[in-house]
């Protein structure tokens, strides 16, 4: 069976920057086994696979071990993929996913997803990230799937080596480092070893998450973010309700087809 793939760099202007995705095109779902192998072989921080389903695209996506229930980044590209090689003509694409209905809608060379915000909880820190990273958090929020650890700075974020074997042995999907940025509002950087990544280029979903925190935080509902990880990525954030846009543009990079 051949299969078109599209690799994309997502939340960038240039190939080599922001969060590469592949998306592979499917007319029928293929076996959650195959999608996994497909996404292991990849060895990307997400595979998105999608199907048109009656009157919109249904997707799903897989890091190189695990099925998750949301990613930005990967359907900020698949969407750009849509738009790009599939001749479609509508503003907005709806997709159905494990998160609900999720819709991109295209604004000039910009892409903004429309997600729904976390639900975030004060929590203790766990001791096993507070001796993975040698720091110890002014604040710490458990969303649905992720944490999020707040610090005084950016420089604090920039600095941090963590021990990705500690951060692995909390059971969640994965935890972010935050911090109010010296040139946008807010920077970040997320680890996910325990899901095959241990740090994410460019994590939209994590947003959902860090939005609403910054949006209260500094009263303002349209930010500026900065994800500083080494190929680094740039996100315009806006909370409406209980919903939060991220946009950002897309540079591809790959068009191919893979032997499965």
């Amino acid at each position: 069976m051949q299969l078109k793939i599209y690799q994309l760099d997502a939340f960038t202007d240039k190939v080599f920057g922001g969060n590469p995705a592949a998306v592979v095109p499917l007319t029928e779902w293929i076996s959650d086994e195959l999608m996994q192998k497909i996404a292991l072989e990849n060895n990307l921080a997400e595979t998105a696979f999608y199907v048109w389903e009656g009157d919109k695209y249904h997707i799903r996506w897989f890091t190189p071990t695990v099925e998750v229930d949301l990613c930005g980044h990967a359907t900020l590209a698949t969407a750009y993929q849509i738009f790009q090689y599939e001749n479609y003509t509508k503003s907005v694409i709806e997709f159905n996913s494990r998160s609900g209905i999720l819709k991109v809608e295209k604004q000039g060379d910009l892409l903004e997803l429309d997600f729904p915000m976390d639900k975030l909880t004060p929590s203790e820190t766990p001791q096993a990230f507070i001796e993975a990273l040698g720091a110890t958090p002014k604040e710490t929020i458990k969303g649905l799937t992720d944490y999020m650890l707040v610090f005084d700075n950016e420089a604090q974020i920039k600095g941090f080596k963590p021990d990705l074997k500690k951060i692995a042995s909390v059971k969640c999907r994965g935890v972010m480092v935050t911090a109010k940025g010296d040139e946008v509002d807010f920077v970040s950087r997320f680890f996910g070893p325990a899901s095959g990544v241990d740090e994410d280029p460019v994590t939209g979903s994590a947003h959902t998450t860090l939005t609403p925190y910054w949006a209260k935080a500094l009263n303002k509902t349209t930010l500026s973010a900065r994800q500083i990880s080494s190929r680094g990525g740039e996100l315009m954030c806006t909370l409406v309700g209980d919903r939060v846009k991220i946009a950002g543009k897309v540079a591809p990079y790959l068009v191919g087809e893979i032997n499965v």
